[in-house]
């Protein structure tokens, strides 16, 4: 089974308990797939649910790459400015 697949199964497995929310019972789901397909990337990306709040509420994940992993356990980021790195991540709205 392909990551997609196996998203899919998650979601429908999750649904299947009749417990699940709308949203946020689904995100274990994502951060698999996404784990999953960043594992296969160079540099390797990983995904973190529900980052913490940067001034503008709290964003439902972020992707990041092992450079900016380290950065957040001390280490400083060398040439960030040129490596191209960024955080991403979806922001809640309107609820």
């Amino acid at each position: 089974m392909n990551h997609l697949e196996t998203y899919f199964s998650d979601l429908r497995d999750t649904r299947a308990t009749g417990e699940a929310v709308k949203e946020t019972s689904f995100y274990p789901a994502l951060s698999t797939m996404l784990n999953a397909y960043g594992a296969e990337l160079k540099p390797k990306v990983r995904c973190v649910i529900n980052i913490k709040n940067r001034g503008a509420g709290i964003p439902d994940g972020g992707l990041f790459s092992g450079e900016q992993l380290r950065a957040e356990q001390g280490e400083q980021i060398t040439n960030s400015a040129n490596s191209g790195a960024r955080r991403v991540g979806s922001q809640r709205r309107g609820r």
